[in-house]
Parts: C-alpha cells; structure tokens; sequence
C-alpha cells in the first residue's frame, strides 16, 4: 500500500511538472519521448527522464561550469555495466535516452550522455571533444568527456571513473590517444587539442555515424 501510493505521488508530480514545462514553453525532453521510454523499459526510464528534463531546466542561465558539475554528476550516478550484460553486444554505442532506458552502460554512454546534453544546454561543441585515452590502473582503453575552455586550454575531464572533475594534467591515471566531436579528429594531448587527423569521423568513427543514425530515428 505505501508503495502503490509513493507511485501516485510520484506520478502526480511528474505531470504537474510536465504541464508547467508545456506551459512555459520548456521542453529538454518531449513528453513522448518520455511516455515511449516508459513504454520501452518501465517507470524506473520515465523517472530518470523526468528527473533529468527537472535538471536541464533548473541549468537553463547557469553558467557552464555549474552545467559541466551538475550533468557529470547526473549520469555519474547511474550504473556502469559493460556492453555484453546490458545489450548482448561486444561493443555497442548507445543513445542518451537508451541509456537513460537502461539505466546502465559503459564509458562510451556516459559520454555520449553528458555531451548531447550539454549541447542542448547551449555548451558549445567546439569545446566539448570525446577523448580516448588508457586508463593506468586498469591498464584497458577508456574514454571520457573533454572540455576545453579554449582551443589552447588545458581540459577539464569528466569521467565516471573519477567523478570530480579536474585539468588533464591533474589526471595521470590516464593517457589521451586521440580525441573528436561531430566535425572533427584530434590525435590527443593533455594540453590543447592536438594535431587534426585527415578523414574526419565518416572513415575513423563508423559507430559515431551510426549513433547520430540512432538519435535522429529517435527525433532527437
């Protein structure tokens, strides 16, 4: 009976907020999206959403270092799980709101997570760069979220391993290889963004392509 009654008020305030972000014009995640993710993968998906939609507005006028702190926590807080136990695949890139689904995922998600959502939080993605690098203390190939401030800067480095976020140079558990956004392949460095590989992601990143394919069958 508490249970049944904890969902009811849950749900209820769930739909009051989704009225007031219709109402007000805000609308990160659209309600849709929300009621399929349900749909797909039950309440504990529609309760991320919701909570992350209540996140991106509450960051609307924030300044970016609090949007990078606040997000990089938010998708902290879900579960790493390698690829085999949550999708049966060796290696497979999910979408932000699959990963929201799930609730779990690898390093790629994390990333792939936190940089849409800052860039729907108007971060700009020429400062947002996912970067490989070798992780020391598990001696295997890793990946997090790169922001850099300027092209010439030092970048803050957001990982689900490390949840505090801190300059490359402070990071010396990890070793970048290379790193790339939508338009663009950089071999890595701890400070500035490296040297540009020739090819671009089409011939360097075929899962990248197949995860905007994914995004954009999504709607978003």
């Amino acid at each position: 009976m508490p249970t049944n009654k904890g969902n009811f008020i849950f749900r209820a305030i769930t739909l009051a907020l989704l009225f007031f972000l219709a109402l007000y014009g805000v609308d990160y995640i659209k309600s849709s999206t929300i009621a399929q993710l349900e749909k797909r993968y039950g309440e504990g998906a529609r309760r991320r959403a919701v909570a992350l939609n209540a996140l991106m507005v509450s960051l609307q006028n924030a300044s970016e270092q609090e949007k990078l702190i606040k997000v990089n926590n938010f998708f902290n807080s879900l579960r790493w799980a390698d690829d085999m136990e949550v999708w049966g695949k060796k290696d497979y890139w999910a979408t932000r709101m699959e990963f929201l689904g799930k609730g779990a995922g690898d390093c790629e998600d994390y990333v792939t997570a936190k940089y849409f959502t800052l860039k729907q939080l108007g971060v700009s993605t020429d400062k947002l760069y996912f970067t490989y690098v070798k992780a020391l203390r598990y001696n295997q190939a890793h990946m997090v979220l790169s922001y850099y401030e300027t092209p010439k800067s030092i970048p803050l480095v957001l990982d689900n391993i490390n949840g505090n976020i801190k300059i490359a140079t402070q990071r010396t558990d990890l070793v970048p290889v290379y790193s790339f956004n939508g338009d663009s392949l950089y071999l890595a460095k701890q400070e500035g963004l490296g040297q540009v590989v020739p090819g671009g992601n089409k011939k360097q990143n075929p899962k990248w392509i197949e995860l905007i394919d994914r995004m954009q069958k999504e709607g978003l």
